[in-house]
């Protein structure tokens, strides 16, 4: 499994992904590697300007432009989640693939347009939103996947139950493992409620390990911090590229031997980098009680009530 890279992917033609924050870092290199494959992919994204000049990008390198559909969306506003996912249930009633990747990592205190911290607001509360508005075209295609994205930075992670959007004593570093531990209990705790309703839907998780992204320069030019911002461009240059940290996405959402609530990231040391395999995360990131309280807490907070029984 180590040695597996894109030419792998088996063929994808007549099937539809959709790649949330499509137009840069592993979003891109996901949307590449499957329309490389024959798949359809809807590139959800949050900036028109930006989705476009990616679109272009691959169509130059190759890609053909009926494979890529554009379409906005902003997970940061409830609002933006449900007119996208109300129009992609009007315009395709199935959907093989749903990757959760879009994020943003280590912001100063900011906010929502619905009052959400902006990394639980982003990262795990607009995903569960799109994920259970979108489950009617998953449920309806044999053989879907939901993939969600996480990070090695779930271990930072504690799920603040009574402050989510940490209204008292914001960290930012902390408030990110909170999202992404929150990434790998919404994964986990779906695929349970999909099992026990007899579903064949796949849920499953993967981390990119240390890949070089735009995600890590995006916090210190808000907070103006030029010495975390060099930190991060010293440190690109021992981390892996953005399509090699899209490879446990890819697999989880392609490879014949994946199974519900698997979870895949590197297999070099520590988990940094490397081909994919799978990985165990923090034995808090499978602790179902959390998770159920995350979930129905998820629901209060987005009015989006997920329908799995059998």
């Amino acid at each position: 499994m180590s040695n597996w890279t894109a030419a792998d992917i088996p063929d994808l033609h007549a099937k539809l992904a959709i790649v949330t924050g499509a137009n840069s870092g592993l979003g891109l290199e996901t949307t590449r590697a499957l329309a490389r494959r024959g798949a359809k992919v809807i590139m959800a994204c949050r900036t028109p300007a930006k989705a476009e000049a990616a679109v272009d990008a691959l169509v130059r390198g190759g890609i053909e432009p009926a494979l890529l559909e554009l379409r906005r969306l902003d997970l940061a506003s409830l609002a933006s989640i449900r007119s996208f996912a109300e129009a992609v249930r009007a315009d395709h009633p199935r959907v093989d693939l749903l990757i959760n990747n879009a994020g943003v990592m280590a912001l100063p205190y900011t906010m929502t347009s619905d009052g959400f911290e902006m990394q639980i607001g982003t990262n795990h509360l607009g995903h569960f939103a799109l994920t259970g508005l979108l489950l009617e075209p998953l449920l309806a295609t044999p053989g879907a996947r939901v993939v969600t994205v996480s990070s090695l930075m779930h271990r930072l992670g504690t799920i603040r139950l009574d402050d989510l959007s940490w209204t008292r004593g914001y960290k930012k570093w902390p408030a990110y493992g909170q999202s992404k531990l929150a990434n790998l209990l919404f994964c986990f705790e779906l695929q349970r409620q999909l099992s026990a309703g007899g579903h064949g839907l796949l849920s499953i998780a993967a981390h990119p390990g240390y890949a070089a992204t735009n995600l890590q320069h995006v916090g210190p030019r808000m907070t103006g911090s030029a010495l975390v911002e060099r930190f991060y461009r010293i440190g690109a240059h021992v981390a892996q590229d953005a399509a090699a940290g899209a490879l446990p996405s890819l697999y989880a959402a392609t490879a014949a031997d994946v199974a519900g609530a698997d979870y895949f990231g590197p297999s070099g040391l520590m988990e940094l980098r490397g081909g994919p395999r799978r990985v165990s995360p923090m034995a808090k990131a499978r602790d179902p009680e959390v998770a159920r309280r995350l979930w129905a807490l998820s629901t209060e907070l987005t009015e989006v009530a997920y329908t799995l029984s059998p």
